[in-house]
């Protein structure tokens, strides 16, 4: 298509809301094939529409002469041409907004081509993702994935670089599932995506909120705030589109007001969607759920109440878009796992366990070890740290809540990156304190992440659980400015491979 084919469309698309882009009537520019839609001016090319973003440390329009250079046929921005520039400008009142509808526009509308689920919340978003995705891949529909593990396109997986891309890069992937047969589209939706416009322009099927809890106040600065970037999501949704909402979270009221097609889950509460008496092991869970479209037996790998929650949501929401009750079964029997959530990396022939997960908030920390006191025979070691240059208050509050449900608690770090790492620990120990806190927890403090996870598993005595917490999937660590090789699965590896070699010298 033509550039003035493509903002004539984002004209027509436009909120009527707010002023109408006005496309420049006269310049032969614009009749040239448009051939893609950017917002970094490295990334312009001959033919390229360059929306200049205004972001929280620089400003999109001082890149407009670099992209206009690289050969960007047109620019879109919230302000007017200061001059100089020999392209044509279009002024919009959103420039994230008409880099989303363009988006969707140069790809084809390729979510309006499979049912395409967002999930949100702050915790669970991930997992449920991955049920839904196995859900559907049961029924016999392809569905690509896209989240904070991975891009998955087909059977072809991507390294995902953050959870919602930009939105460019989320109709181009969506663009690239469909030319491979999907179907389906499962992804998470990020409270900065929602924020940042990065999902306007997608066509929803249906929408899951998981839970509500403390995270991203860096960002988003209070709850309220935070919770109204959730509620987007559900405010985009079709009329048709079912809503998908926890009912055991307290903002479930106003979800279920704000949907038009509203579908509960709980496991406290009165739901539409409800499990029988639960079974829990190390090696999995099983239940019976009551859903409107029968009972289904759940028998599943995952671990603990938590995964309780994700099912049941993945579950409600295929089973409101048609998938079998029997596909349903079979896929959440079929996934074995999940990178980096309640990942054991301990085998049978080792005497303690121990667990990645991707736990870095209070709630979710508490879930985890919750769910790991219910299962551990003795003692509950737990590693963690909490991230640099993000909501500071958290950190007191994971320290508390490792301290009183851990029998050990070894504080360490996460990714600082530019922050201090021992300043950082110091306000995580603040909550871990025994002041703070019932419990005779021991509190170690061991900087070096790659120190600590061994001082814990070689620590540990037989049938302990030894919890490393915060990174899950992660394959970096982020100190200093520098991006560094670091899993926490291979270095938890290393060190029970060393607690076996001394056994075996003992």
């Amino acid at each position: 298509m033509t550039a003035r084919v493509l903002l004539d469309a984002l004209a027509r698309a436009w909120p009527a809301t707010q002023p109408p882009p006005v496309v420049p009537a006269a310049r032969a520019a614009l009749d040239a094939p448009c051939t893609g839609v950017v917002h970094d001016s490295r990334a312009a090319r001959p033919g390229s529409v360059f929306v200049a973003l205004s972001g929280q440390k620089a400003d999109g329009v001082a890149f407009v002469a670099q992209a206009v250079a690289s050969g960007a046929i047109a620019v879109v921005a919230e302000r007017p041409n200061p001059g100089g520039v020999d392209a044509p400008w279009i002024e919009v009142a959103d420039a994230r907004l008409a880099l989303a509808l363009l988006s969707a526009e140069f790809f084809g509308h390729p979510s309006r081509e499979m049912q395409v689920v967002g999930v949100t919340g702050t915790n669970g978003k991930t997992t449920t993702s991955y049920v839904a995705q196995s859900i559907f891949e049961a029924a016999g529909i392809r569905c690509g994935l896209m989240g904070t593990v991975t891009y998955r396109i087909g059977d072809h997986d991507v390294a995902a670089t953050r959870t919602t891309p930009e939105a460019p890069d989320v109709h181009a992937l969506m663009r690239q599932m469909v030319d491979a047969g999907c179907k389906a589209c499962v992804m998470e939706v990020s409270s900065h995506a929602l924020t940042m416009r990065r999902t306007d322009g997608i066509h929803f099927a249906a929408g899951v909120f998981t839970n509500l809890t403390r995270d991203h106040l860096d960002f988003h600065k209070d709850m309220e705030s935070y919770f109204a970037a959730k509620r987007r999501l559900f405010e985009m949704l079709p009329p048709d589109a079912p809503a998908i909402i926890n009912a055991d979270d307290p903002r479930a009221v106003a979800l279920v007001a704000t949907a038009r097609r509203p579908v509960t889950y709980a496991v406290s509460k009165e739901a539409d969607i409800t499990p029988g008496p639960l079974s829990f092991t190390l090696q999995g869970l099983e239940f019976d759920a009551r859903l409107p479209q029968g009972v289904l037996h759940v028998k599943s790998k995952l671990v603990g109440k938590p995964n309780v929650y994700n099912i049941l949501a993945a579950s409600g929401a295929t089973a409101a878009l048609g998938v079998p009750v029997k596909a349903i079964e079979e896929g959440v029997e079929g996934l074995s796992g999940v990178p980096g959530r309640f990942e054991v990396v301990s085998s049978s022939w080792d005497d303690i366990t121990v667990v990645v997960d991707y736990a870095h908030t209070d709630d979710a920390l508490r879930n985890l070890l919750e769910t790991a006191r219910s299962l551990a025979p003795r003692r509950l070691i737990t590693v963690f740290g909490a991230g640099g240059e993000r909501d500071t208050t958290k950190r007191p509050l994971m320290g508390l809540v490792a301290a009183r449900l851990s029998d050990v608690v070894v504080i360490t770090s996460d990714n600082p990156r530019g922050e201090d790492p021992e300043r950082i620990i110091d306000e995580v120990r603040r909550g871990a304190e025994p002041a703070t806190r019932p419990g005779t927890a021991e509190v170690v403090v061991i900087t070096d992440r790659r120190d600590a996870i061994a001082w814990a598993t070689s620590h540990a005595e037989s049938g302990d659980v030894v919890l490393i917490a915060g990174k899950g999937h992660e394959k970096y660590q982020e100190i200093a400015g520098r991006v560094l090789p670091f899993d926490d699965v291979v270095v938890a590896r290393e060190g029970l491979e060393a607690r076996r070699v001394k056994s075996r010298v003992g």
